[in-house]
């Protein structure tokens, strides 16, 4: 039976935002550019600050530079004189106790004539100054029929805008969306609704929209946390539907002998660590098992993440079948398959690069030996999921840096087989608030342990005043045969201009230090990049001594020499990008020297930032501190991340929440998981009303 489509009690908040009396196609595209194209987009855009009108003195009381709302008569009109429109027009107004003057920069006579006839009274609302001793209002904010006081002389709530937009128009917006707002049945537990003391949906929606003080408008009042429960259990529900599913399905056991892995142990340089080995016997359990695999290794920088992935993939390879590495750059794929071949080698195993730089006859090839078989491992950018790859029998999928891809091309890969298992891995490690949003509870490894000979990085802070020293600094080392990174600040969001300023900084070095100063950035070509990368590594001529960079190098560049990195303006970037900037020195068997220059604008919080770097390299503390000092719309930035967009959910206020929608969503599926109760069709309006539509397939009938 297929899934039934929204309800129909939706329909009136999932139409059109034209819909709405008085939003016509202009305002309505300047809405959707800020929101979104749905009535419901509206309702979840709540107020960042008050407005309140009900101050209502007399004109002889009234303080100036506080807003008020004001009972006056209309006296006289003034317009400007044709021959002169940049003399405002100026309309007298009084209430018997005092006097004050409206005025208008272009102001429209007809219009003017009509709101505020002479003779008339009128309520004015807005912000009067005294100038030349007497009172007078630029453009009120408001202006009324004395029947429209309570209209009027309320608590205005204000709204984030766009360009385009004013209060007024969106505020009638939101208010036209609360009245479709329809009413819903109750989807939460009775008893943990009057526990928490909350209110229906629609009450608290109403609430957190007619804030009365500006204590209303903070993340945890109870209308905000009742909204905010709802989005996560909406989210959490989905979550784990989907996983219910995919354990459901069922997966194919893959067992291997040992025979490769041991090749390989052999082969290595160090012994693995414990927590390498606990990882691993994770992962071959779970490929074991009856069920799908679907887990997330989760290692620091340098942690040996490949390694365990190796050891995977070839147990695969033992089992008769394939097993591929997907990773989300060239350089990254690179890197890996410079990893992973000549360990597979030493096994006898063959491992293939694919990328989209491969073209014609060569990458007909590599297909052919992949569709055959006689390809077990494959590593490569997201050319592995294009719809002429073909696999004999792919049996486990690993993607590396997973966050960088979205959810439906992570299932690409995965949907190159038959029940293929699948291993996510992150060197980004994951605050466990984040993972709770993002993944539910799902399985996990962490590799803690820094591999042996791993050298410590010796991290340092200073202005950026010291850049002289610094410079002068690079000197010594490259003349005792080091080599360096120079990290180029990020300029506002511009990769354009992130690209100006290392060209900049790459033209100061090569002044001083000649040809031994290579640049590379993200306008560059893959095959520029590998170039110059090759000479900075020592694998081709000229070699280069210093690297200046842009964040392209965050990931996936593998150079032992390199002993030094000097970031500028590292107050500019994030505590988990820094540290994994950090991760690309102290690789080789010398000391490590870290220096992160801040500028003179290097608030409070950004220092703290770089404090916290200075004194632990532990990327699960980092990540952490990165969470409490930066929020989480920041830490992974949503869109890359794989987080839900969450409208209503602030995750330093409502993180314990996340817990219990948690627990509450895997109590429902398990004792409702076709969703068929009265509180599961509650929970199914639920999903639809937070456009988890996808998920409700997954219950196990429609």
């Amino acid at each position: 039976m297929p899934p039934r489509s929204r309800p129909e009690v939706l329909f009136p908040v999932f139409a059109p935002v034209t819909a709405l009396k008085g939003i016509g196609p202009r305002m309505g595209k300047h809405i959707e550019r800020l929101l979104g194209e749905q009535i419901v987009d509206l309702l979840w855009h709540l107020p960042s600050g008050i407005i309140d009108r009900r101050y209502s003195p007399s004109l002889s009381d009234l303080e100036p530079g506080r807003i008020a709302t004001l009972e006056v008569t209309i006296n006289k009109h003034h317009p400007p004189p044709a021959a002169n429109r940049r003399i405002p027009y100026r309309i007298d107004c009084s209430d018997g106790t005092g006097e004050m003057t409206l005025i208008y920069f272009h102001g429209r006579k007809d219009y003017l004539n009509t709101a505020l006839p002479e003779g008339e009274v009128r309520l004015i609302s807005g912000t009067a100054e005294l100038y030349e001793d007497r009172l007078q209002m630029t453009h009120p904010d408001m202006v009324g029929r004395i029947e429209e006081r309570d209209n009027i002389m309320r608590v205005q709530p204000v709204y984030p805008l766009t360009e385009g937009l004013s209060q007024n128009v969106l505020g009638k917006a939101v208010a036209g969306a609360l009245e479709r707002a329809p009413e819903l049945p109750e989807w939460l537990d009775p008893a943990f609704l009057r526990e928490r003391g909350w209110e229906s949906w629609r009450d608290a929606l109403a609430t957190a929209h007619k804030p009365l003080e500006l204590k209303d408008i903070y993340a945890g009042t109870q209308a905000r946390s009742r909204l905010a429960y709802d989005e996560v259990l909406a989210s959490q529900l989905a979550i784990t539907l989907v996983r219910s599913h995919v354990r459901r399905q069922s997966g194919r056991p893959t067992s291997g002998d040992d025979h490769l892995c041991a090749r390989v142990r052999d082969a290595l340089p160090f012994e693995l660590t414990g927590s390498q080995q606990t990882a691993i016997e994770d992962i071959l359990g779970d490929m074991l098992a009856e069920h799908r695999m679907l887990r997330l290794l989760q290692g620091d920088v340098g942690s040996g993440k490949t390694v365990v992935a190796l050891m995977a993939m070839l147990t695969a390879v033992e089992a008769g079948r394939q097993a591929a590495l997907m990773a989300p750059t060239e350089i990254l794929a690179q890197q890996h398959y410079a990893t992973i071949a000549p360990l597979a080698e030493k096994a006898g195993v063959e491992c293939i690069l694919l990328t989209g730089r491969d073209k014609g006859k060569a990458r007909t090839a590599l297909l052919e030996r992949l569709a055959s078989g006689d390809a077990p491992l494959a590593v490569g950018t997201h050319a592995l999921f294009q719809d002429d790859i073909a696999f004999r029998d792919l049996a486990l999928a690993v993607v590396d840096e997973q966050h960088r891809f979205g959810v439906h091309q992570r299932m690409l890969l995965a949907d190159k087989g038959n029940a293929v298992d699948v291993l996510l891995m992150t060197a980004t490690p994951i605050p466990r608030t984040l993972m709770l949003a993002a993944y539910g509870d799902l399985d996990e490894s962490q590799l803690r342990d820094k591999p042996a000979g791993r050298k410590a990085v010796v991290t340092s802070t200073a202005s950026i005043d010291r850049l002289e020293d610094a410079a002068n600094g690079v000197r010594r080392q490259i003349d005792s045969g080091g080599k360096v990174f120079w990290v180029c600040p990020l300029v506002e969001e511009s990769e354009t201009i992130d690209v100006a300023a290392a060209t900049a900084r790459h033209a100061a070095l090569q002044q001083r230090f000649g040809d031994r100063v290579g640049l590379v950035h993200g306008k560059m070509t893959g095959k520029e990049k590998d170039a110059v990368m090759a000479r900075f590594a020592g694998k081709a001529e000229p070699g280069l001594d210093i690297l200046v960079a842009t964040t392209v190098i965050e990931v996936g560049v593998d150079v032992p020499d390199a002993t030094v990195m000097i970031i500028e303006h590292s107050e500019r970037f994030g505590l988990a990008q820094l540290h994994q900037l950090r991760g690309r020195i102290g690789r080789g068997s010398w000391d490590a020297t870290c220096l992160l220059l801040y500028g003179h604008d290097a608030g409070k919080t950004a220092r703290e930032r770089l404090r916290v770097l200075r004194d632990t390299d532990d990327g699960f503390k980092i990540a952490e501190q990165d969470l409490r000092l930066r929020g989480a719309g920041d830490v992974l930035g949503t869109r890359q991340s794989g987080l839900p967009e969450f409208r209503l959910v602030d995750l330093d206020a409502h993180g314990e929440l996340l817990a219990i929608a948690r627990d509450d969503a895997r109590l429902i599926v398990s004792r409702d998981p076709e969703l068929t109760s009265a509180r599961g069709n509650a929970l199914r309006t639920l999903l639809y009303l937070f456009e988890r539509d996808a998920a409700v397939r997954y219950a196990r009938t429609g």
